[in-house]
């Protein structure tokens, strides 16, 4: 390490070959990887041309994200049950938007991964013969899905990451990224280090600048929990798309955000057992009086919306596929409806649900031969919810309980929340930006589509960390960059960074606290799971203006620590910006409802003859989806000088790779180091 003055400041300076920006799991798999592959090749100091940046190791979705047994979406591993990579490749792709070779790779990459990961010393379940039995997830013809319980993605980045620490490679804890780098222009640009605030040298005068130099970057930071207000990201997580945009990776598929059931005290998805068994949903006046069993109205019997809360688990995400015919995903309609006239909405696990007077009292006996079969296998027939949810998965109540709310007294309030952003930053098959040399893996990475099958999210980060690994060491040198090459750009750049700081102190402006509050409000409102074209592009013009207005007029700071809020706002207020302009050209191209979205439409289908809209009182109707765009993907890119500040384009979605050589050819591509080239 060296240090720098520049303007007032200290600035440490680090140089690695590699920087991974992210310490969840997939941030962790690649740096184990990346060790592991410079080793084979017979670099000894491997461990120190790699370092780990992270503002807070114990934070974000990996550590703190979860459902009631968090799903990892693999290849099957049941005996009696065949599966293939190309099968596996079909299942991410079936709703359109999604690159064809990536979900190949995906699957290619999934039972190496998992069991990179049982070896680690994450606890998946096998029976006494060692089959890791599966169980069906949202969006999954097969039975794929695995599970180490509600902690899965904790167990997860915990084991990689005493892997990391084995291997001897540092993580620098509590660095918040500032900017990232850059140096040359157009199809020679790359990024040459990082910036970041120690939040633990951080005071008033001092910054705490550090700039990381790399000559590669892995970006695995996370979604932008933070953009909505009604969210089950873990809270503080704003994620750098921001960052990222600004210095000129292109995005795609920004529009296709994943939306769900999720308790809001404690943030947790409300998935699987949860739901399957079959808990009483009600709502309530703000103050948590006036209960009513609002979905009886709804549903024509007992065992219609009984077996409808019963398929929200492993029908999860809302789908506006599934609300025409009374099916599961107008229950979150009818949730979304009721808080959206200031109601409050809980699930009782120790009441069965409640019909009206026309309706059958709850008998299992009564649910739809899936709902039945599942719960027969599964020993679930109890009379009470708790005690089916009980039997089923103990851990899924203990989660409750360590984080303070006991299921055996009290009810649980819910609503629908943002839950994660299938689209990121466009890919190539080794998970390559747009920018040579910065890599982007995990909820980063752009490489799910319209739908995708639940717990896939995790298996994408193994295999992405996995893939940026093998082609950084096969590819690029592993020299550690002389931190002096682009000295100048650098200095500039951070010098810009400290000017931009020091403005950013203006009483009269508005606070952090107070930005981040309106752009989640707007995006929930107008980039949520229900979107209107007019709305979306007034909230566009809003954001427009008010990122405009933080550039021009700063923050009102209290102290030091007001310094990383303001900058994290004004990076999400750009990302905001991108996710509503994608969103408004994907509107404007007549997208209609798809993916976990749905798009109001006067003239379109009927969602159900009473449900109306809470603002106006008429009968909400939406438009169906245009299947015609499911052959593109829609890419937004930063441009200053365009008016929105982003400009939109439309891709074709590539192609999984059809030519399989023989053995001999194969394994001559692969000593000479071709595959790297194709």
């Amino acid at each position: 390490m060296k240090t720098r003055q520049i303007a007032n400041q200290t600035i440490s300076v680090h140089s690695y070959n590699t920087l991974i920006v992210g310490a969840g799991a997939a941030g962790m798999n690649c740096a184990v990887h990346l060790y592991e592959f410079l080793s084979d090749r017979g670099i000894a100091d491997a461990q120190d041309r790699i370092a780990v940046v992270t503002g807070g190791i114990a934070l974000g979705a990996s550590r703190m994200s979860g459902s009631d047994k968090q799903t990892y979406y693999k290849m099957g591993t049941s005996p009696e049950t065949a599966d293939s990579a190309e099968d596996f490749a079909r299942s991410l792709t079936a709703a359109g938007c999604c690159h064809a070779d990536l979900a190949l790779a995906e699957g290619i990459g999934s039972l190496r991964e998992f069991y990179h990961l049982v070896r680690a010393g994450v606890p998946f379940p096998h029976d006494a013969m060692g089959s890791f039995i599966g169980y069906k997830t949202d969006h999954d013809p097969f039975e794929r899905a695995t599970s180490a319980g509600p902690k899965t993605s904790k167990f997860m980045s915990e084991c990689l990451q005493r892997q990391v620490e084995r291997y001897g490679i540092g993580i620098f804890d509590c660095h918040d990224a500032a900017h990232l780098l850059t140096a040359g222009a157009g199809a020679d640009k790359r990024i040459a280090g990082v910036v970041t605030l120690d939040k633990k040298r951080l005071t008033d005068s001092d910054y705490g600048l550090n700039v990381f130099c790399c000559e590669n970057l892995v970006l695995a930071a996370g979604g932008p929990g933070e953009l909505y207000e009604t969210s089950v990201y873990p809270r503080g997580q704003v994620g750098i798309h921001g960052l990222a945009l600004a210095a000129g990776l292109a995005a795609e598929n920004l529009t296709e955000s994943q939306f769900g059931l999720a308790s809001t005290k404690f943030r947790w998805n409300v998935s699987g057992t949860y739901m399957q068994a079959i808990p009483r949903i009600f709502s309530t006046d703000a103050d948590g009086k006036d209960e009513r069993d609002f979905l009886t109205g709804f549903f024509p019997t007992m065992s219609r919306m009984a077996t409808n809360i019963f398929l929200k688990g492993y029908q999860w995400p809302f789908d506006p596929q599934r609300i025409s015919g009374l099916q599961s995903s107008l229950v979150d309609i009818l949730v979304f409806n009721e808080t959206q006239k200031g109601r409050r909405v809980y699930m009782d696990f120790l009441k069965n649900p409640v019909g009206s007077g026309a309706m059958r009292p709850f008998d299992a006996q009564d649910l739809d031969d899936e709902a039945l079969t599942y719960l027969t296998r599964a020993g679930a027939l109890q009379q009470t919810p708790i005690e089916r949810l009980a039997h089923m998965n103990p851990p899924a109540i203990d989660i409750y309980k360590e984080n303070g709310i006991n299921l055996y007294s009290e009810p649980l309030e819910i609503a629908v929340c943002a839950q994660h952003n299938n689209g990121g930053f466009a890919v190539n098959r080794w998970w390559e930006s747009t920018i040579p040399q910065t890599f982007v893996i995990g909820e980063m990475a752009g490489t799910h589509g319209v739908k995708r099958p639940g717990g896939s999210a995790l298996n994408a980060g193994q295999t992405g960390g996995l893939r940026a690994a093998e082609y950084i060491a096969n590819v690029y040198a592993a020299d550690v960059p002389d931190s002096g090459r682009h000295d100048e750009a650098i200095g500039a750049q951070v010098a810009e960074l400290i000017d931009t700081l020091d403005a950013m102190h203006n009483p009269k402006a508005s606070s952090p606290k107070d930005v981040l509050s309106t752009i989640r409000r707007r995006m929930t409102a107008s980039g949520g799971h229900i979107r209107q074209l007019d709305d979306a592009h007034a909230a566009l013009a809003d954001a427009l203006a008010l990122y405009r207005q933080l550039n021009e007029k700063g923050f009102s700071l209290k102290d030091a620590g007001d310094i990383l809020s303001a900058i994290q706002a004004k990076h999400l207020a750009l990302a905001s910006v991108a996710f509503l302009k994608a969103i408004v050209e994907l509107l404007f191209q007549g997208s209609g409802s798809r993916g976990s979205h749905l798009v109001l439409d006067a003239d379109g289908v009927e969602i159900h003859t009473d449900v109306t809209d809470a603002r106006s009182g008429k009968p909400l109707r939406f438009k169906p989806e245009n299947e015609a765009l499911r052959n593109v993907i829609l890419q937004v890119a930063y441009d200053g000088k365009a008016a929105d500040l982003f400009t939109c384009r439309n891709i074709e979605v590539r192609k999984s790779p059809s030519e399989r050589k023989a053995f001999e050819p194969a394994w001559e591509d692969y000593r000479l180091g071709r595959i790297y080239e194709q």
